[in-house]
């Protein structure tokens, strides 16, 4: 009896072969989806079939930033990816990193190859971009003359601002020639002096909407010297029209809203403009009339009648001082020259004559004040208030002593 393996053994063992495998490290493998659940933690679990047979596949969360629509049964697609050995299981299985739908891959790398080439030439360059006019008054549409496409453009710049005017040209959007239609309507309309043209359809599969991926149609946006908004499908379909137009929407409605402007918003802003530029000339007005009679007020202030009138009015209010303050010292100094004679009166010798008093001065006129100041047979003069009596001393007698 030869050596016994065990399983895990023998599927660790296949696994190797697997991996050493440089085919079976990244293969494409073309079939039918079925089974297909979509796990709670991100993982896709599927079988991809064909008449004689079947195989396990898995897409990993991580990888599933490149699936670019949703697995569904009984889809043709091709898958790339590499196969292995699940050894819990001992089956093996493909391990997808990559799932396009059968039929796109060759355009799908001819898209990113024209993608690749036109990007290094310089026509997604930012700084070649035009903006689109904030209000138009003509707007061309490169698109078919039927369909929902060119419905939803109608209904909605009608709505928005009935005064636009839009020139269809009808072109070829699908099928052959479709690219060379779309580029000669662009071509046209440019001729025209449009402010805004709108390229783009409706939805579709990437064969329907190839026609916006073509370098005729690409290079005729990139040469147009009118803005071009791109429109293709729905929003998460992306065409070469997209990177090289002046602005990508996501659908024909979503353009027909960037390229014409809302009339009622438009009023509105024009209604507030002119409110907002009332009130500012309002306060303008104001502000300049307070200055007039600022300016006025200085004027009148600085010329010669105001201050003539002025320096009079100053000269009539001193002179009116002057005069209260002359006035008020003339009686104050009344008022003291009144006690000052009162005084006086109380000290002249008058006053004491009119009392009956005299005043007795000798020969040399000066007034005798004691018996001691004069002498006998000395000549006197007495002083009444109504004359003077002169008088020769006979006689000298003190108080003490008597005559």
């Amino acid at each position: 009896m030869g050596q016994a393996y065990s399983v895990t053994e023998i599927n660790q063992y296949i696994k190797n072969m697997f991996i050493k495998d440089g085919i079976l490290s990244r293969i494409y493998i073309k079939g039918e989806v079925s089974n297909c659940k979509y796990h709670t933690s991100g993982h896709i679990y599927f079988t991809l079939k064909d008449a004689q047979g079947q195989l396990a596949c898995v897409m990993f969360a991580g990888q599933r930033k490149g699936l670019t629509f949703r697995l569904e049964e009984g889809q043709s697609v091709i898958a790339l990816g590499s196969i292995n050995v699940y050894e819990r299981d001992g089956k093996y299985q493909l391990y997808a990193s990559e799932i396009i739908l059968d039929g796109q891959g060759i355009l799908y790398e001819k898209f990113e190859k024209l993608k690749k080439n036109l990007e290094e030439e310089g026509l997604f360059d930012r700084n070649h971009k035009k903006t689109i006019p904030s209000y138009p008054k003509k707007v061309g549409i490169v698109t078919a003359s039927t369909g929902a496409a060119i419905q939803d453009i109608i209904n909605i710049s009608k709505r928005r601002n009935p005064y636009v005017q839009l020139i269809l040209y009808p072109a070829l959007v699908q099928g052959t020639g479709a690219a060379e239609s779309v580029a000669k309507g662009i071509k046209i309309l440019d001729r025209m002096g449009l402010d805004t043209i709108i390229i783009g359809r409706g939805g579709g599969s990437i064969e329907d909407l190839w026609a916006f991926n073509e370098e005729i149609v690409a290079r005729s946006i990139y040469h147009c010297n009118t803005p071009v908004i791109s429109a293709v499908g729905h929003e998460t379909d992306v065409t070469i029209s997209d990177f090289v137009s002046d602005l990508r929407a996501p659908t024909p409605s979503a353009a027909a809203e960037l390229a014409v402007n809302d009339y009622n918003a438009f009023q509105n802003t024009i209604r507030d403009y002119r409110h907002k530029l009332s009130r500012e000339i309002q306060q303008k007005l104001r502000h300049y009339e307070n200055r007039v009679k600022e300016l006025k007020l200085r004027l009148l202030y600085a010329s010669p009648t105001f201050q003539i009138r002025q320096k009079r009015q100053y000269l009539m209010d001193t002179e009116q001082k002057l005069l209260l303050r002359m006035n008020h010292k003339i009686i104050e100094k009344r008022h003291l020259l009144e006690l000052f004679i009162a005084r006086l009166e109380g000290l002249s010798p008058l006053s004491k004559l009119s009392k009956g008093y005299a005043l007795i001065v000798g020969e040399n006129n000066i007034p005798i004040q004691s018996i001691h100041n004069v002498s006998k047979n000395e000549l006197l003069t007495i002083s009444l208030l109504d004359g003077d009596i002169n008088t020769r001393v006979e006689e000298i007698c003190e108080k003490k002593r008597g005559c």
